[in-house]
């Protein structure tokens, strides 16, 4: 009995000495918590907090070519006028940590429908100035044409309508991508998946499917069945498009979507052949600022594709800070190539940017050199393209007159006769024409050098 309480007398002691530990260290947190308040209510009371400061810009130098011919002295925009100075504030304002989103369109043709070489530049400006999203995506392996190599498209759909810019008389209206795909199925079902290690930091939280005035809308299947949410758009911004938004909880690589005949607000079903199935493409994004980089694409296009009131009024719905235009090649191969045509029809189209998109800087790209099939002597051989040197001219020419920017990647990547460095250094594809991945993530690299380039000395002008 007498051990008992000894052995109780002994808990109570150290049950007492626990205690007053546990109460000096609560009075000396709060005495620190509240030397923290006080601070921070004096330094309130003091003055405003400002903005961060901005982080250094990217040096061109850090940047740097694997291409030996690259002229680095002409590796810079050229903008007289300025033209981009609003976009660099914008720029300057994610920088500082401005809880905002920049949208930045690059249109092209298949230069850009591969996605190496916008998709160059998307990852550097996302590393410098944050990634907002992988931003548009078009369905283009449903289209039985390539896709860039970070997103996949999918559907159990086999037969689809194809409508493309290219087309005289385009087979289905046309969406933001310069395509649209059509079919009568009664169900129509689309999975997107980001590319497991090309698309990598590319996950999203939300999803804008554009579509059809006419076509079914979509629900969320699979995974997200239940737990995304729907935002449907009952009247179009822009005539012929309308969109379902998709928000879900986490950021995923992966969505399916599937029609529905569903009455809004009612069980009853509506007749399948009430429906014209039409679909353009996706926007997908993370909520996060930083830059949206939407890369537009079509093989074979021409700056006369493009030029349509209803096409860039619905380019005009991406918002963009800037239009980066990276056309021109494809009419070098006409036979009867005129400059004074080639500079009429970029005036045109330029024109329409200008009358539908006011707010957006615009930059142009002239086209790097290539090489043209002729045949000598009953044998097949290739020959400098002499027109791409005429476009490229052409092109900095309107962009003066017009008091836009420029950038001439003809003159920084060699130009005339670079068409052998890029062929010999395996930097070119066999038909002399395109590029291989390598060669256009380099290209991707100077774009936004050059673009770099003339934000650093803007900075020291105003030094």
């Amino acid at each position: 009995m007498i051990k008992q309480n000894e052995r109780f007398n002994d808990i109570v002691r150290i049950s007492v000495v626990v205690c007053l530990i546990a109460l000096l260290m609560g009075v000396q947190m709060y005495a620190a918590t509240r030397r923290t308040f006080v601070k921070q209510e004096t330094i309130h009371d003091a003055a405003p907090v400002a903005l961060a400061p901005l982080k250094p810009t990217v040096v061109s130098d850090t940047v740097r070519s694997n291409l030996k011919f690259v002229i680095d002295s002409l590796c810079m925009v050229v903008d007289p006028r300025h033209s981009l100075d609003a976009f660099f504030s914008e720029l300057d304002q994610l920088s500082r940590g401005v809880d905002t989103v920049v949208s930045i369109v690059h249109l092209g043709d298949s230069h850009i429908q591969a996605g190496y070489f916008s998709g160059r530049t998307m990852r550097l400006m996302h590393q410098q100035y944050g990634n907002a999203g992988r931003g548009w995506i078009s369905p283009l392996k449903i289209a039985k044409t390539n896709e860039p190599a970070d997103y996949f498209i999918s559907t159990i759909v086999k037969e689809w309508t194809i409508g493309r810019c290219i087309q005289s008389i385009p087979k289905t209206p046309l969406g933001l991508g310069g395509m649209g795909i059509h079919t009568v199925s009664p169900f129509v079902n689309f999975d997107l998946v980001i590319a497991p290690v090309n698309g990598t930091g590319y996950e999203f939280n939300r999803v804008v499917l554009y579509r059809g005035e006419q076509s079914m809308p979509m629900l969320p299947s699979g995974s997200f069945r239940d737990s995304a949410e729907v935002f449907r758009s009952h009247t179009s911004q822009v005539s012929g498009v309308v969109t379902d938004t998709f928000y879900v909880d986490c950021l995923a690589d992966n969505l399916q979507l599937q029609t529905t005949r569903r009455k809004e607000g009612t069980d009853s079903l509506l007749p399948a052949e009430s429906f014209d199935n039409l679909y353009y493409g996706f926007n997908l994004t993370n909520g996060g600022s930083g830059i949206l980089y939407h890369s537009i694409g079509i093989n074979g296009a021409m700056f006369v594709n493009y030029t349509n009131d209803s096409y860039v009024k619905k380019l005009a719905l991406l918002n963009p800070s800037l239009l980066i235009i990276s056309l021109g090649t494809n009419e070098t191969f006409g036979r009867r190539f005129s400059t004074a045509e080639f500079s009429r029809q970029i005036i045109s189209f330029i024109s329409l940017l200008k009358k539908y998109m006011p707010e957006a800087a615009i930059l142009l790209t002239t086209p790097p050199e290539c090489y043209k099939r002729v045949w000598v002597n009953k044998k097949r051989t290739y020959i400098r393209n002499e027109n791409t040197e005429r476009a490229a001219k052409a092109i900095i020419e309107v962009a003066e007159e017009e008091g836009i920017a420029c950038w001439d990647m003809f003159a920084t990547t060699g130009g005339k006769d670079s068409s052998k460095n890029w062929f010999n250094g395996k930097w070119m594809g066999r038909d002399r024409i395109h590029f291989s991945k390598d060669g256009y993530v380099e290209q991707g690299t100077l774009l936004f050098k050059a673009l770099m380039n003339l934000k650093i000395e803007r900075e020291r002008e105003n030094d």
